[in-house]
C-alpha cells in the first residue's frame, strides 16, 4: 500500500537518489551536478520553513517519489503563486502515482490560500506535459533555448493552474 506524507530532512538521501537519476541522465532538470544529501536536506528545510508542502510517496517504508511547492518569486505580491515540482523513481512512472501526489499537493495548497500553481517543463517531455494537462494546467508560454545541457539547447514551457 502506498501512502503520501510530509517530507522531513531525514528523507534527503532517498529524495536525492530519485532526483540525481534525472540530473545525470536527462534534461528534465537543468542541474548538471548531482545534489549532495546535505544540500537536499537544506532544500527540504527551506520549503518547509516557508510554510509550503513537500510530500513523499512511500510504499513499505521506501520513498518512491516526491512533490513540493516553492515560492514563484520573492516579492510580496507573488505570495499567492507557487511553482510545483514532482519526481518519481524511474520505475514508478506511468502508474498514476504522479497524479495522486499532485492532487494531494494541490489540496494542501488550496487550504493554505494559494491561488496559482506554475509548472515549468523542459521540452520535449511528453509525460510531464500530459500530467500537467490532465491535472487541469493551461499552457501559458515558452522560452526557447533557455538552457543548455548535454551539448544541446533546451526549451522550457510553462503551464498554470488556478486553484480557486
Amino acid at each position: 500500500m502506498t501512502t503520501i506524507r510530509s517530507a522531513h530532512p531525514a528523507d534527503a538521501a532517498a529524495i536525492a537518489a530519485i532526483y540525481n537519476h534525472y540530473v545525470s541522465t536527462t534534461t528534465i532538470t537543468f542541474e548538471e551536478a548531482e545534489v549532495a544529501i546535505d544540500d537536499m536536506a537544506n532544500r527540504i528545510t527551506k520549503v518547509i520553513s516557508s510554510k509550503l508542502p513537500w510530500l513523499v510517496l512511500e510504499q513499505d517504508g521506501k520513498i518512491l517519489g516526491y512533490a513540493y511547492a516553492s515560492k514563484w518569486k520573492e516579492r510580496s505580491a507573488y505570495r499567492f503563486s507557487v511553482e510545483s515540482s514532482i519526481y518519481l523513481h524511474q520505475e514508478m512512472r506511468g502508474k498514476g502515482f504522479a497524479r495522486k501526489l499532485y492532487q494531494h499537493l494541490f489540496d494542501l495548497l488550496r487550504q493554505s490560500g494559494v491561488h496559482l500553481v506554475i509548472g515549468g517543463v523542459a521540452l520535449p517531455n511528453e509525460a510531464s506535459v500530459g500530467l500537467h494537462e490532465k491535472m487541469g494546467f493551461q499552457p501559458v508560454g515558452a522560452f526557447k533555448e533557455v538552457g543548455r545541457k548535454f551539448g544541446r539547447w533546451i526549451d522550457v514551457a510553462y503551464w498554470q493552474l488556478r486553484l480557486e
